[in-house]
Formats: C-alpha cells, sequence, structure tokens
C-alpha cells in the first residue's frame, strides 16, 4: 500500500478518480461508475494505516 499522499492521488488518478473538491488540506475524488467520493490529505508523506486502508476500501481496492 501505497502511504505517500502524492503517490496514492496518481494511483487514484490512473484508475479513473478525478478531483472533484478540496476543503483545506483533504482532497476528494470522485469516479464515474462507483458511488461515493474517496478524501485524501494532501500533502502527507506518512498516512496513517487506518487512513490508508478507508481510502483504499472506500476506492474498491480492498474488501
Amino acid at each position: 500500500m501505497e502511504r505517500n499522499s502524492r503517490k496514492l492521488i496518481n494511483l487514484l488518478e490512473a484508475d479513473g478518480w478525478y478531483l472533484v473538491a478540496v476543503r483545506g488540506d483533504h482532497h476528494q475524488y470522485r469516479h464515474p461508475t462507483r458511488k461515493g467520493r474517496v478524501t485524501v490529505p494532501h500533502p502527507n508523506k506518512d498516512i496513517v494505516a487506518g487512513t490508508l486502508r478507508s481510502i483504499y476500501r472506500q476506492a474498491g481496492w480492498l474488501k
């Protein structure tokens, strides 16, 4: 799992997610076919493991 927010954002965008909002230091992404939003704290070089798992789950990369 990628813990660097910049690299994580690149993975999301490569998977089809696009930026819809920036609120403070959180970037929110949507996908054209999947439900909901994924929020990524940015800039952050070391995302906490629980937050990272949640982002991966929301993106549909974990079950």
